[in-house]
């Protein structure tokens, strides 16, 4: 779409941000156009957020002006930001678990009638919104018990029933699989045939190339580069946003051994989730898990890992039964598992990195049974420079970048030497640079002799770290590939079985 000759509808000029001392801000200048989807690209802790973050009136800038369609423009929360126009859909989820979907999609701006809440219009509106993005469920379902991608289809489902002007989609797809992610595009066009500005925030740079009309690209709190067209080499991006030379993603995987260390037999859920599932992984193997949304892959490696009951089956571990009851008699075994959501199942957001690093760690932490501050710390800073965490020990977690955030989850497992280690989303939300290093550890772990189970919704990501893959499609499993006849095509064969 052109922009000749039209005004913006969205003007930042010279945004700073500062925390204390810090800047992570330094003079942004950004223009949004009505009808346009503008890619904000960049590494975790580039700024993105924050710029994100200000425009919806969540936080204030410390310096700089915005003007909204042609006037001054400063929300002073984000109530202010959604009557202006302008809505956002944040990549954490923000869901209120006890309350129905319809209920979380209205919640502040509930429709009335009489003075009362219109609940039948309110749960038709909240139903034409999940119609859209093809979500068949029941509108006074309770959000608990949800999986995130159907969580993050709620949030869409939310910005949708705004009327907003202008959009930020902050890692829309980042839960999503093939299916919700052409919905979502599908529903984009529709917004930009209507005249409604898009901020789009997302690691996936070959969804930026389909969906974006420009591409800004930041780094270290600065904007460094736009491009007029999405029509841009993914390596030209890449190099942009990381400031270097990017010679690889994935690194060389190792030749597992013929020891088995894990074995699945015939493992059912007890949820419904899933049934009949049977593999082995061996010593010093990535064993990718790959399917459709839905399909029962969490459910399962949460069973594995004691989190999720089961009904039937059993999980060996090196020839003997421990088949796990709860999280506790996993990680006794030495099985751990890395969550998909590191920020509601993986870290105390409002505790150090040090303590977050200790809970799991307790024995190595702890002298005859008090716990000494001095150990932490050393324990933290030694996992902290080993595996690459950009941060200090007495840093909260809630003040680290996602890659950072997935870093410490990895680390306080890690630390505990174990056999198993399932990550699950490994790379969720995460940069191209902090997600190189993370295929790093999972390669080094796998080098180490650990049994690795990697499960994720990137076949690109999956075919490149694993040795075997195989598929799930509505809770059963449809098969197994190896490297060498494992593609995009032959795993999305099995997974619409």
């Amino acid at each position: 779409m052109t922009r000749e000759g039209t005004a913006p509808i969205l003007a930042l000029r010279n945004i700073k941000k500062s925390y204390g001392p810090i800047e992570v801000l330094r003079g942004i200048d950004l223009d949004c156009h009505a009808g346009e989807v503008t890619a904000l690209l960049g590494e975790n802790g580039a700024g993105k957020s924050t710029v994100s973050n200000i425009i919806s009136g969540t936080v204030p800038p410390s310096a700089g002006k915005m003007q909204w369609q042609g006037a001054r423009y400063a929300p002073a929360n984000p109530r202010e930001a959604m009557d202006a126009g302008v809505g956002m859909i944040h990549q954490e989820l923000h869901l209120l678990p006890h309350l129905s979907i319809a209920e979380n999609v209205f919640v502040g701006r509930y429709p009335t009638r009489a003075g009362m809440v219109d609940r039948k219009t309110m749960e038709e509106r909240a139903h034409e919104g999940l119609q859209r993005l093809g979500l068949e469920i029941s509108p006074r379902r309770l959000v608990q018990g949800l999986s995130t991608a159907n969580q993050q289809l709620i949030e869409i489902a939310k910005a949708l029933t705004l009327k907003a002007r202008l959009l930020i989609l902050d890692e829309p797809t980042a839960a999503l699989g093939g299916d919700e992610t052409s919905r979502l595009f599908e529903q984009i066009a529709r917004l930009k045939e209507e005249g409604v500005g898009i901020i789009y925030i997302s690691h996936r740079l070959e969804e930026i190339k389909r969906i974006a009309d420009r591409i800004v690209v930041m780094r270290d709190g600065e904007k460094v580069q736009e491009f007029e067209s999405a029509d841009v080499p993914v390596r030209t991006i890449v190099e942009a946003m990381v400031g270097r030379s990017l010679d690889r993603m994935f690194p060389q995987i190792p030749v597992p051994k013929d020891e088995t260390v894990l074995e699945v037999r015939d493992l059912k859920s007890a949820l419904g989730s899933f049934s009949g599932v049977n593999f082995k992984v061996r010593k010093g193997e990535i064993f990718g898990i790959a399917g459709l949304v839905g399909a029962g892959r969490t459910e399962l490696v949460r069973a594995i890992a004691g989190v999720d009951p089961v009904s039937g089956g059993k999980v060996l571990l090196n020839g003997d039964e421990i088949t796990p009851r709860k999280p506790s008699d996993a990680i006794r075994n030495g099985i751990v598992l890395v969550p998909e959501d590191r920020k509601l199942q993986g870290l105390v957001l409002k505790h150090s990195i040090a303590e977050n690093i200790a809970y799991a760690n307790m024995n190595q932490v702890s002298a005859k049974g008090w716990i000494a501050g001095r150990r932490i710390r050393s324990f933290a800073d030694q996992n902290i420079a080993k595996f690459g965490v950009k941060g200090k020990a007495q840093q909260n977690a809630d003040e680290m970048s996602g890659g950072n955030q997935q870093k410490v989850v990895i680390a306080k497992w890690l630390a505990r030497n174990p056999r198993v280690v399932v990550l699950d989303e490994p790379t969720r939300g995460i940069d191209v640079g902090a997600r190189s290093s993370i295929y790093d550890i999972i390669v080094g772990l796998a080098n180490e002799g650990v049994s690795v189970i990697v499960v994720s919704s990137d076949l690109e990501e999956v075919l490149g770290v694993s040795n075997r893959i195989m598929v799930m499609a509505q809770g059963k499993q449809a098969g197994t590939l190896n490297r060498d006849e494992a593609n995009d095509v032959s795993i999305m064969e099995l997974a619409t079985i």
